[in-house]
């Protein structure tokens, strides 16, 4: 008896537009497509899953970094500024990194490890940069610390992790997604009085009232507020009182603030600074020097005010006078560099 041939589907055409995020971009393979990240950095943005280490010149300057020191990267992310100071040390020394992220921080260690960083020289530890007291007691003390604050590329290209309201997804925007409360039921929390405020003290929205009136609204009606798409929509109808001319602008610029106002109280950023700058000097060795870089005022002001404060106290020898900012040729390679401040200090 003649075998029956089995037939075999034609796998389907994905397209030129495919839905999956995974499938879509070529720079999340950046081993497999060179020529395609060269081509996003050289028009001035960032490959998608990746994150372009802003200001290394300037902070591998100040750090002086010499074989056989100890440091630490207090927020890992993508491991290009970790890379960097590992280089520094030419094998002979040891770089702590930390990072609240379990996703990405997998990634990362992978990817330095990839470039020959072994355990003797790189350790990469999960936890929340509040906690440099209890990192620096059990690796401690430094020699040279980096904290570059906020939210890294990889995060917000990632619609899953819902950073942005540029692409659909969940509206999540916990650093670590496997703790604490989503942006989604934080919004259910809050009273009307405190969401004004949040949008007003974390990102200085200047239509604070009429978008948390509209979000209150629908919450009132039932209505879920539970992905990236819906907020933005929450945001135009809000701003729909606005001249037309001007109004998309204004629209495009308060979601981005809300978006930042959520993410800083979802993952309490100001208090984990808070508690960082408090901590630091202890987990800094004499003469051990600190380089952080903010991405907003209110993030800057508290480093501003601590470095100030405790220089004053005799605690820190040296501290910026004037804060360093990128290059203009940086900026025009990398457009998310241009908010980007630097302040260091040097302890007693």
């Amino acid at each position: 008896m003649e075998q029956e041939v089995q037939h075999k589907r034609r796998v389907r055409y994905k397209g030129t537009h495919p839905r999956n995020y995974h499938e879509k971009y070529k720079e999340l393979q950046p081993e497999k497509y060179p020529e395609t990240i060269a081509k996003v950095i050289q028009k001035g943005s960032t490959p998608v899953g990746m994150h372009i280490s802003i200001c290394v010149n300037e902070i591998l300057d100040f750090l002086q970094i010499k074989p056989g020191q100890k440091g630490l990267d207090a927020t890992l992310g993508y491991g290009g500024h970790t890379r960097k100071m590992l280089e520094c040390l030419q094998g002979q020394g040891h770089v702590y990194g930390l990072d609240v992220d379990p996703i990405e921080s997998v990634k990362t260690e992978e990817r330095l490890r990839g470039f020959g960083f072994g355990e003797d020289v790189f350790t990469m530890i999960q936890t929340n940069f509040a906690n440099i007291d209890q990192v620096a007691k059990a690796h401690g003390p430094f020699d040279f610390v980096l904290a570059d604050l906020g939210v890294s590329s990889m995060q917000i290209d990632n619609p899953e992790r819902g950073f942005t309201y540029k692409k659909e997804g969940p509206l999540d925007l916990r650093l670590n997604p496997q703790k604490g409360t989503s942006a989604a039921e934080r919004l259910k929390e809050v009273t009307e009085e405190e969401l004004v405020g949040m949008l007003v003290e974390n990102s200085d929205e200047p239509y604070a009232e009429e978008i948390t009136a509209l979000i209150t609204e629908k919450l009132r009606r039932g209505e879920a507020i539970d992905t990236t798409t819906k907020l933005q929509h929450v945001v135009e109808n809000a701003l729909a009182f606005l001249p037309e001319k001007e109004r998309k602008e204004v629209v495009k610029k308060s979601c981005a603030r809300v978006f930042q106002a959520l993410r800083i109280d979802v993952n309490s950023e100001f208090e984990v600074l808070y508690a960082f700058m408090e901590k630091l000097p202890d987990a800094l060795a004499p003469g051990g020097r600190v380089a952080i870089l903010t991405f907003h005022s209110g993030e800057d002001r508290i480093v501003k005010k601590s470095f100030k404060q405790m220089k004053k106290a005799g605690i820190y020898g040296e501290i910026a006078d004037e804060v360093i900012r990128p290059s203009a040729e940086e900026c025009s390679v990398n457009s998310r560099a241009r908010s980007t401040k630097m302040r260091w200090a040097i302890k007693a």
